[in-house]
């Protein structure tokens, strides 16, 4: 496969740029003229190397394909001249050990250039790919790219996890050979298949696995793991296992607390601060890099997506049956299957969700269920307790931010699950009395949570307005989510804050410390 890419990619260089293709073509012709003799003195010295140390050992220069010299001028912005000054050699040996030995012998042969070694030997490619990199100073300052590498990893490097070899049973298979890691890598795919939403969520997946620059990090107990650069701890506890990865909380790169978001470097070690019952935070997916992470965690938004709207649609459901003198549990097994045919669902559940979601109406479910003749729908028996535990399935609107304590409605969104406005909010006036569209909201007893509030201040402008602001804020408990400010003329400012508290009386406590501030002259919530 990978010889029919290279072909494919030279032909396709050609028919698409004939004239660089061209041009490049003729320049290696000319260079690689001139090139022979160092080549052949290269080779010579490094064979000459390996039998002083009585080392046997294929030695062999490898040539760049035309695209790859056009893709290296590009991406990295360098002349034709200073990628064929490179000369790549490979040393195929018997044994690892005698990798490790041949390396020292070309250190001693040429100096190594610093930061240009590395081992994939010890730690492997995701993919199973396996071999000693370096770069060296050849003769008059020449560098000498070379690869050192067993018969088997060539064999692997240059036929992939579908060697013929990899279809048979092998029971000696050490468990961290190349083909094992491979055989786990193929694995990883399937699995990402099997999560997968959908083909292209799969293949966005694959993608971002398939060619990345790794990161080298440990776990607290020493064990190397590796990752795509960029990664996060939230990657690495998904590449941890996927209970790891859901129940993550916290982290500690090399001992010290750290965002979930901080880009790990390698040599790191990272610590995962899970706790039970903990969920993957949807604001996960924006810095997350690794399919597999990516893809449990859309995986787990789902099912808790589903859960949340099947609790939602429960209660929405009991409460209008409960105006009937009924409740799901007294509905005969006969009438549900019934109404399941007729809504196309095979479970309760799936109708559950929907209701939770918004797509169909608690009361006309109810009434199916019910078969009941009577269009005129009972009053309830009082509003539905909001919790503020619902979670995905139910949001607060942003146009009049309520807060517990606040008379409130639930609008049903078809998709979105319940929207929940203030009862004299000026976006659902026209549907406020319309049961199919509105229901009636209670905040319940216990409930929890942070919830953002819209304030206007009108005060004189001062220095340091802002820091007193925010210092009256969080002495009353409060914490400001986002500020800006207007001069209406030099003498007076208006501020627009966002501040997040738990409740009315919470946001009483918040106003009365502004109040209290010198020069306040009017302090007014912000509604729709």
């Amino acid at each position: 496969m990978h010889n029919v890419r290279v072909e494919f990619e030279d032909l396709g260089f050609q028919a698409m740029y004939p004239m660089r293709s061209e041009r490049i073509h003729q320049a290696v012709k000319r260079a690689r003229g001139n090139r022979k003799e160092i080549v052949a003195k290269i080779e010579q010295s490094l064979k000459h190397c390996l039998g002083v140390d009585g080392i046997d050992g294929d030695v062999s220069g490898r040539q760049k394909h035309l695209y790859g010299i056009y893709n290296k001028m590009r991406g990295k912005r360098r002349a034709f001249t200073e990628i064929m000054d490179v000369y790549a050699f490979r040393i195929v040996v018997d044994k690892v050990d005698t990798c490790y030995r041949v390396l020292g012998a070309v250190h001693n042969l040429y100096k190594p250039l610093p930061g240009r070694f590395k081992d994939y030997i010890a730690i492997p490619k995701a993919n199973g790919y396996q071999s000693l990199h370096t770069t060296l100073f050849g003769m008059h300052g020449v560098p000498i790219e070379i690869q050192i590498r067993t018969r088997e990893m060539e064999e692997m490097a240059n036929n992939g996890i579908a060697a013929h070899w990899l279809y048979k049973s092998n029971e000696n298979e050490q468990p961290k050979s190349s083909h094992a890691r491979a055989r786990q890598w193929v694995k990883g795919v399937l699995e990402l298949q099997q999560r997968a939403g959908n083909s292209l969520e799969f293949i966005e997946s694959v993608k971002i696995d398939l060619f990345p620059d790794e990161v080298y990090v440990f776990t607290p107990k020493g064990r190397i793991m590796e990752l795509p650069k960029g990664s996060t701890a939230v990657d690495f506890a998904y590449a941890v296992h996927t209970d790891v990865g859901n129940s993550c909380i916290a982290c500690r790169i090399n001992r010290r607390l750290a965002p979930l978001s901080e880009p790990l470097q390698s040599g790191s070690t990272v610590e995962i601060v899970s706790a039970p019952g903990a969920r993957p935070n949807p604001a996960w997916l924006n810095f997350v890099v690794t399919g597999k992470a990516r893809t449990h965690i859309r995986h787990a938004l789902k099912l808790q997506r589903r859960s949340e709207s099947i609790s939602l649609g429960e209660r929405l459901l009991n409460k209008v049956l409960g105006g009937f003198d009924s409740s799901l549990d007294k509905i005969p097994a006969e009438r549900i299957n019934v109404a399941l045919g007729e809504y196309k669902v095979e479970v309760i559940e799936d109708l559950l969700e929907d209701i939770g979601l918004g797509n169909r109406m608690a009361y006309v479910v109810a009434r199916r269920l019910l078969a009941s003749e009577n269009d005129q729908l009972p009053s309830p028996e009082g509003p539905l307790a909001i919790r503020g535990t619902e979670g995905l399935v139910l949001s607060y609107a942003k146009c009049c931010t309520p807060i517990p304590g606040d008379p409130i409605v639930g609008h049903l969104s078809a998709g979105k699950g319940m929207v929940v406005h203030l009862e004299n909010c000026r976006n659902i006036s026209e549907i406020r009395h319309n049961p199919e569209k509105c229901i009636q909201l209670s905040w319940a007893k216990d409930v929890t949570g942070e919830f953002n509030v819209e304030l206007r201040v009108e005060l004189e402008h001062q220095r340091g307005l802002i820091a007193l602001l925010a210092s009256s804020v969080n002495a009353a408990d409060g914490n400001i989510e986002k500020i800006s400010m207007d001069e209406r003329d030099g003498r007076i400012s208006v501020v627009q804050l966002v501040v997040s508290v738990h409740d009315r009386v919470h946001l009483a406590r918040v106003i009365k410390k502004l109040r209290a501030l010198a020069g306040v002259i009017r302090i007014t919530r912000m509604r729709a």
